[in-house]
């Protein structure tokens, strides 16, 4: 079975998910120099959902380590999730799932566009409150 494609949107997607964590594990707090240190942006709902994928409300910044345990773990997760993000997130989340969704080319173009344009914003060292595309 082949992967999931990624391309610019997935890219800038996921450098945005673990600035707005300052570059840390959201479960345990451990701390990474930079986008490229063993840090991941660990998808709520899989990526092959489009009315998600590229949603902020539906990715957390993780470790290598806890990313790992909790794909291998999926109900400590979702404990995990409703703790940390509220019942009602996850409730809202779920309702979002069930949209059906196709996402064009050029809808695309423009989610890389809205994603990288916030990465250069916070790159600037100024204080940003990243929006999601959705």
């Amino acid at each position: 079975m082949a992967g999931i494609k990624r391309d610019a949107a997935d890219h800038y997607f996921s450098l945005c998910v673990r600035a707005k964590a300052n570059f840390s594990c959201e479960f345990c707090g451990r701390e990474f120099p930079g986008p490229d240190q063993g840090l991941h942006c660990a998808h709520i709902v899989g990526r092959r959902n489009a009315s998600t994928r590229w949603s902020l409300d539906n990715a957390v910044s993780l470790c290598y380590y806890h990313h790992r345990y909790f794909t291998e773990n999926p109900l400590d997760f979702i404990s995990w999730l409703a703790s940390y993000l509220g019942e009602g997130h996850m409730e809202r989340l779920m309702e979002k799932k069930n949209e059906i969704y196709r996402v064009r080319v050029a809808e695309k173009k423009e989610i890389a566009k809205h994603y990288r344009e916030q990465w250069k914003e916070w790159g600037t060292g100024e204080s940003i409150d990243f929006l999601s595309w959705n």
